[in-house]
């Protein structure tokens, strides 16, 4: 297993870091020598940079609460789990324009672990925390420092604490990919809404997304040894719950329209 559990001055500030990280513009390996005298202010809208994305990694533990506010859909080759906040790249339903989360919608770790990550180091060929020197909110002398006496504060901590068990999930979550991939379950499917006219007539389809889900047919049909498996060790739930999520695109449409009617009042404001 990867080493997850390096202390913030192990890390190198001169460490190469393999690939990018959604969210994240500057990423730097953590140390005392390079933000000894950084910190972090309170903001009043901690989470206005998700505006940015329309989806948002999960992992598969989050599956069930994040299922009552979004669609938990699978992207890409690598089926990564995500939420799917809006309909358009680039377009969050659930921040508004001003910055505010939509109060009800659950908030994903990966969205709260941040400004802090954990990153590759490509030479070590070991995980080191690392925090994202773009964040708008870090200062120097700023309310909770990075780093007290030349230690790592106690608010450094617990952010590394919350990075290390977000990495032993992203790892689990990586494990319930691969078991439902062997398993045959994913199908490919596409996210459709038929529009009306005055008159309640339908129009024609148009195509939202594509994506991959798991089918409810193949599942029925897997050996009840196979589904006693799934159901032992947890991955029954999950899946069930990202199922049900599916009924959230109706729900993403609905925010869809009601943000297209408020454009123009927000315009004569």
């Amino acid at each position: 297993m990867t080493d997850t559990t390096m202390t913030p001055q192990d890390a190198g500030a001169n460490g190469q870091l393999d690939g990018s990280v959604l969210f994240y513009g500057k990423p730097e390996p953590l140390s005392m020598e390079v933000h000894g005298k950084l910190g972090v202010n309170p903001v009043e809208k901690p989470y206005a940079f998700v505006a940015a994305s329309h989806v948002v990694p999960l992992t598969v533990t989050e599956f069930a609460p994040a299922a009552l506010s979004y669609p938990v859909v699978f992207l890409g080759d690598a089926k990564q789990p995500v939420a799917v906040m809006g309909l358009r790249q680039g377009e969050n339903l659930y921040v508004s324009a001003a910055g505010d989360f939509r109060p009800e919608a659950y908030i994903p770790a990966y969205v709260r672990r941040y400004p802090f990550v954990f990153a590759n180091d490509a030479q070590a060929q070991r995980m080191i925390l690392c925090i994202d020197r773009a964040a708008p909110f870090l200062a120097e002398g700023a309310q909770a420092p990075l780093f007290v006496d030349g230690q790592p504060s106690d608010y450094v901590t617990q952010a590394m604490e919350f990075c290390n068990n977000f990495e032993q999930e992203r790892q689990r979550t990586d494990s319930f990919v691969k078991l439902l991939t062997e398993l045959d379950l994913f199908d490919v499917r596409e996210a459709v809404f038929t529009p009306r006219n005055e008159k309640g007539e339908p129009g024609e389809p148009q195509k939202l997304a594509d994506y991959h889900a798991v089918s409810e047919d193949k599942l029925k049909a897997l050996p009840a040894e196979k589904l006693a498996e799934l159901r032992d060790n947890g991955a029954l739930g999950q899946i069930y719950a990202h199922l049900v999520s599916l009924l959230g695109w109706d729900r993403l449409i609905a925010l869809a329209f009601q943000r297209a009617s408020e454009m123009p009042t927000a315009a004569n404001v």
